[in-house]
C-alpha cells in the first residue's frame, strides 16, 4: 500500500491568495510511503528557496512521485496533517472574506481542487485522509522511535487549536492524557518573549544558543509570575505579564549589540521552558509508568531541552526525530494512517532521514559541474575520504554534498559544511564569513557512534543520536581539545554517525581519526543566512562562490575557486525566484516631494524588501533566465561605470538570494 503524506500551504509560490501568514501551515513537505517505508521525502523549500515556506507542496509532491516512479492516481491515500472538522470550519471563516471559495464547499473539495490546478489529475473525495495536527506530531515521533509503547509529548505554537499534548500508546493504540488550548501555548510563550531580543517565528533556536552565555537566577523571579504549575502535571501560562520586561530593556533592535540583559532573559525563558515540561513528564511518567519518551512539534526541536530530559533520567530512552517540526506531521499523517490500514506492519525504529534529493553520478554529475568551469577547477579525487580529511586537518572549511539529502531542518552529513573540530577560530570564521550570523551561535560535531561514550556523557547505555536532537556535556577532558564545537557550557548538540546508515560520511570521518584521533567532524548545514539547506549540485555552488567556503566537495569532484569577477558575472543568465517581485513606487516621501523608488520584494514576506536602483530594475525586468547579463545591460545601453555599478549590485543580490544566476 502506497501513502503520500503532505504538509504545508494552499498557494502556488507566485500567489497569495489563501494567504494564511507564515506561522501557519508553514514548513511544507511531502512523504510517500511504500507499506509503512519511507520510499523519499523532501521539504517544499528546497525546491523554492523559500525558508519555513508556507507555500504549496508542489515540488515537493512531483519529486515523491518521480522516485517512486507512480502517477498520483495509483496512490491508495494521500494523508493530510490537520483534522477535516478544523479545516472545514477553517473555510466557513476564510469564505467571508474570500468569496471565490464559495464553490469549495468542504475539506475534500479543496485538496481535489488543489490536486487539479497544481498536478492537473481529478483525484477522488475518498482518497483523501485528515490526521489531526497533534497527533501528526504524536504518529511522527512515536513510529520513527521504533518502540512498542511509550509516553509522547507534543509542543508547538498551535495546530487544530492544540498547543500541547500529553499520549500514552500502547501498540498502535494513541491515547491523549492531556490537551491544552492555544492560550497556554509554550510556543507562543517562548516567541512572546524572544520579540525582546530582536527575534521573531523560526528564531526559536537563536535564543536557545544564547542561552548558555547568561545568568538564568538574574531573572528566575520574574519568569516565575509567568506561569503557574498546577496539581496533576498541569500548568497555566500569564502571558499577559510578559510585557513587564519592558522594566528591564527595551526591544532589541535588528543589528543591534546583545548584552548581558538579553543573554541573562534567554537564560531565563530556557530554564522556565525547561522547568514547566519537567513538570509534565514527572507526572505522567508517574502515572503511565513508561521508560520510554517520545518528543514531537516545534518546541520539541529545542535540544537544549532534550538534553535535560534525557539527562533527568525519568525514563530510560528519549527518542525525538530531526524534523519534530510541522514538516515532520507529512512523514506522521502518513505513517498514521498506513497503520490505520494496514495493521500488520511491524513497529521499527527508522534509522535515517537520508530522503531526498540524490546526487548525481557518473556522467550526469560531471555535466552538472562543468558549467560553472569559469568559476572553479574542477578535480576528481582518487580516495575522497582522503584527501578531504587531508584538507580539513588542514584548516580548510569544505562544503560537502553526497548521497540522497536529508529530510527536514538538520544537515546530517549529506548537505553539509565540515571542518576541523579542534580549531576554535572557525567559530568566527564559519559564522562570520559563511555562514553570515550571529558570533555566538554554536556548531555541532558529527561522531562516529562507536566512540560516542569517549567523548560524551551519555545517560544509560545509549549511542544512537543521528537525528541532531539533543545537547549533551563534552567530557571535561576533551573540552579544550574540541574547541570548535564545544559551546560555552560544554555542552554541543551530537550526531551520531553509523556505517550502514551513511558509509561515505562515516569513511571521511574515519580517515580524519585515523589521522588525528578524534572521531569527530564540526558539522553544520550547508547554506548561508538567506536560503534554506542547498540541494541540487547549481544549489551547493553558488552557496560555494558567494561564501568563504575554501572548498566543495561534491560527489568524488573537488571544486576550488578561480578568480572571478565581472567578466564571468557577465555570462551568466539572471532570473527572479518565482516568489520575488518588481515594485516601482511612486509616491510622496515627505509632505512636499514625491519620487519613485525601485524594490524587490518576496511575495510571502512584505518586511522582506530590498531597495535597487532604478537601472538594476530596468534590467531585471527583463530577466527570464534565457538571456545573459552582458546583453541585458547591452540593450539597456549603459554606460562603463553604470555597467559596473548595475554588476557589483547584482552580485549582492545573487549574494543574498533575491535573484538566481546560472551559467
Amino acid at each position: 500500500m502506497v501513502i503520500l503524506g503532505l504538509a504545508g500551504g494552499f498557494d502556488p509560490v507566485y500567489e497569495s491568495y489563501f494567504d494564511f501568514g507564515t506561522d501557519l501551515l508553514h514548513d511544507a513537505a511531502a512523504v510517500l510511503l511504500r507499506d509503512g517505508v519511507v520510499v523519499a521525502g523532501i521539504e517544499e523549500e528546497r525546491f523554492n528557496r523559500i525558508k519555513h515556506t508556507n507555500k504549496i507542496w508542489h515540488d515537493a509532491v512531483r519529486f515523491c512521485m518521480q522516485e517512486a516512479g507512480m502517477a498520483l492516481h495509483q496512490l491508495d491515500q494521500i494523508a493530510v496533517y490537520v483534522s477535516e472538522p478544523f479545516l472545514n470550519e477553517s473555510l466557513k471563516q476564510l469564505r467571508l472574506v474570500k468569496p471565490g471559495l464559495g464553490d469549495l464547499q468542504d475539506a475534500r473539495a479543496v485538496y481535489q481542487y488543489l490536486f487539479k490546478r497544481e498536478l492537473g489529475v481529478d483525484l477522488p473525495r475518498d482518497m483523501f485522509s485528515f490526521v489531526n495536527h497533534h497527533l501528526a506530531h504524536a504518529a511522527t515521533a512515536y513510529y520513527m522511535s521504533g518502540y512498542q509503547q511509550s509516553l509522547v509529548l507534543t509542543i508547538d505554537g498551535s495546530g487544530d487549536n492544540v498547543s500541547t499534548t500529553v499520549v500514552d500508546v500502547q501498540g498502535k493504540e494513541f491515547k491523549t492524557l492531556m490537551t491544552k488550548p492555544v492560550n497556554e501555548s509554550l510556543g507562543f510563550f517562548y516567541l512572546d518573549v524572544i520579540r525582546f531580543l530582536g527575534y521573531q517565528i523560526f528564531d526559536e533556536y537563536k535564543v536557545m544558543g544564547l542561552a548558555p552565555y547568561g545568568d538564568a537566577q538574574r531573572f528566575a523571579e520574574k519568569f516565575a509570575g509567568f506561569y503557574s504549575l498546577l496539581p496533576d502535571g498541569d500548568y497555566t501560562l500569564h502571558r499577559e505579564r510578559i510585557v513587564s520586561l519592558y522594566e528591564d530593556l527595551m526591544p532589541r533592535q535588528k543589528n543591534e549589540a546583545f548584552t548581558q540583559v538579553h543573554k541573562d532573559i534567554a537564560a531565563a525563558l530556557q530554564l522556565a521552558l525547561e522547568t514547566i515540561v519537567m513538570h509534565i513528564l514527572r507526572h505522567y511518567q508517574r502515572l503511565t509508568g513508561h521508560q520510554q519518551l517520545a518528543i514531537a512539534g516545534g518546541v520539541g526541536q529545542n535540544s537544549s531541552m532534550n538534553g535535560k530530559i534525557l539527562q533527568a533520567m525519568l525514563f530510560r530512552q528519549v527518542f525525538v526525530p530531526s524534523f519534530a517540526a510541522d514538516s515532520g506531521c507529512a512523514y506522521g499523517a502518513a505513517i498514521y494512517t498506513a497503520h490505520r490500514l494496514q495493521p500488520s506492519l511491524p513497529l521499527r525504529r527508522v534509522q535515517h532521514a537520508y530522503w531526498g534529493t540524490p546526487t548525481p553520478e557518473g556522467v550526469t554529475l560531471e555535466q552538472a559541474l562543468a558549467k560553472w568551469r569559469a568559476f572553479t577547477d574542477i578535480v576528481k579525487m582518487d580516495d575522497t575520504a582522503q584527501q578531504a580529511s587531508d584538507l580539513i586537518i588542514a584548516g580548510k572549511v569544505l562544503g560537502w554534498v553526497q548521497g540522497r539529502s536529508e529530510f527536514g531542518p538538520r544537515a546530517l552529513g549529506n548537505r553539509s559544511i565540515i571542518a576541523d573540530p579542534r580549531l576554535g577560530s572557525h567559530k568566527e570564521t564559519i559564522n562570520a564569513m559563511i555562514k553570515m550570523r550571529e558570533s555566538y551561535r554554536p556548531f555541532a560535531p558529527s561522531i562516529q557512534e562507536e566512540y560516542v561514550h569517549d567523548f560524551f556523557d551519555v545517560p544509560n547505555d545509549e549511542q544512537h543520536f543521528p537525528f541532531m536532537s539533543f545537547v549533551l556535556p563534552v567530557k571535561a577532558e576533551h573540552r579544550a581539545l574540541l574547541a570548535a564545537i564545544t559551546h560555552v557550557d560544554g555542552s554541543a548538540r551530537l550526531q551520531t554517525v553509523s556505517r550502514e546508515c551513511n558509509p561515505r560520511y562515516w569513511a571521511l570521518i574515519d580517515a580524519f581519526r585515523a589521522k588525528t584521533g578524534i572521531p569527530i567532524l564540526l558539522n553544520t548545514s550547508f547554506n548561508n543566512h538567506a536560503e534554506p539547506i542547498v540541494d541540487n549540485v547549481d544549489d551547493a555552488v553558488v552557496c560555494y562562490l558567494t561564501s568563504g567556503l575554501d572548498y566543495l566537495v561534491v560527489g568524488d569532484y573537488l571544486l576550488t575557486k578561480r578568480p572571478w569577477g565581472e567578466a564571468e558575472l557577465l555570462a551568466l543568465k539572471p532570473a527572479l525566484p518565482k516568489a520575488a517581485r518588481l515594485l516601482k513606487e511612486d509616491c510622496y516621501r515627505d509632505y512636499s516631494q514625491r519620487s519613485a523608488q525601485c524594490y524587490l520584494e518576496w511575495n510571502y514576506d512584505g518586511g522582506s524588501r530590498r531597495v535597487i536602483s532604478g537601472l538594476a530594475y530596468d534590467v531585471l525586468c527583463h530577466a527570464d533566465g534565457g538571456v545573459r547579463l552582458d546583453d541585458l545591460l547591452g540593450k539597456a545601453e549603459l554606460t562603463l561605470e553604470q555597467r559596473s555599478s548595475v554588476c557589483a549590485e547584482v552580485t549582492e543580490l545573487w549574494s543574498s538570494r533575491f535573484i538566481m544566476l546560472k551559467p
